[in-house]
């Protein structure tokens, strides 16, 4: 899975979090207490072949939750977003969608997965069908809505994420961060219980990432649950409830923002925010 390791052109870093102690203890992971869970994560374990990329992960996250997902390049972070769609299989542990296990294939699999809205690095559109198009294909073919239906709320999803004008154009038409504000619609025209974001502003332009990372953060301050893999340390600081620490395949640390930024306490945690803020 490539994973891009470039540092948030914009990122606001103050001073404090570029002074890093690397005495503190290695681990400091310790249980979220989490309201109403949504997603949750046991005991999960992932191979790709002789590769552990996945390593007895536990992870919970509360319905209304942001959750950002950073660590180096090659952690899993991709992965684990995947798996929690089951885009990847895993080996062992389980993964439950509000209560509910995803299953390892079939309708099921298909019906569950309905409630978990994807955003990926390359959009994904079909470059054949309308931008309304790909925003109404999958409520009308999954969720049964009525053409008319969908379509009303394919518009006014357009709307909210500021490319209504664009409706009858084609993704060719429009520049990376527009095709990623259609990619995002179209994951919210599904009414997802949680939505993952894998490097949703990696493949842009610099000048372009800044109109999605407003979109995201406009969807956090709604309640929408998301669990976003990312290197954008301005939106895990403004946006996200939780920071979500990997590295080797292992989370390795959790915490607030605030607290991650300003005082991380393992080793390797510093050793990567003190490379990746000083950028």
């Amino acid at each position: 899975m490539t994973e891009s390791h470039d540092a948030s052109p914009g990122a606001s870093v103050s001073s404090s979090t570029t002074s890093l102690d690397a005495s503190s203890a290695e681990s400091s992971v310790a249980p979220q207490q989490v309201a109403e869970p949504l997603v949750v994560l046991t005991d999960v374990d992932k191979y790709f072949g002789q590769l552990h990329v996945l390593q007895n992960i536990n992870l919970t996250i509360g319905k209304g939750e942001v959750v950002v997902v950073i660590g180096p390049s090659g952690s899993g972070k991709s992965t684990l977003c995947r798996a929690i769609n089951r885009l990847e299989t895993i080996q062992s542990g389980s993964i439950t969608i509000d209560g509910k296990e995803m299953p390892e294939e079939g309708k099921g699999l298909a019906k569950l997965r309905a409630d978990v809205g994807m955003v990926f690095q390359s959009f994904n559109l079909f470059a054949h069908k309308t931008i309304l198009e790909n925003v109404t294909l999958g409520p009308v073919k999954v969720r049964k809505k009525s053409p008319a239906e969908a379509r009303r709320r394919g518009l006014e999803l357009l709307t909210r994420v500021g490319i209504e004008a664009q409706a009858d154009k084609y993704p060719a038409q429009l520049s990376g961060g527009q095709q990623q504000r259609v990619a995002i619609a179209r994951a919210l025209a599904m009414d997802p219980k949680v939505i993952l974001f894998d490097e949703p502003t990696s493949a842009l332009d610099p000048e372009m990432v800044n109109e999605v990372l407003d979109v995201m953060v406009d969807l956090a301050r709604q309640g929408m649950t998301m669990v976003v893999v990312t290197h954008e340390m301005g939106f895990a600081r403004k946006a996200a409830n939780r920071v979500v620490f990997m590295a080797d395949g292992q989370i390795t640390e959790e915490a607030d923002p605030e607290t991650f930024f300003t005082a991380p306490k393992t080793a390797r945690a510093k050793d990567f925010l003190s490379k990746i803020l000083t950028h």
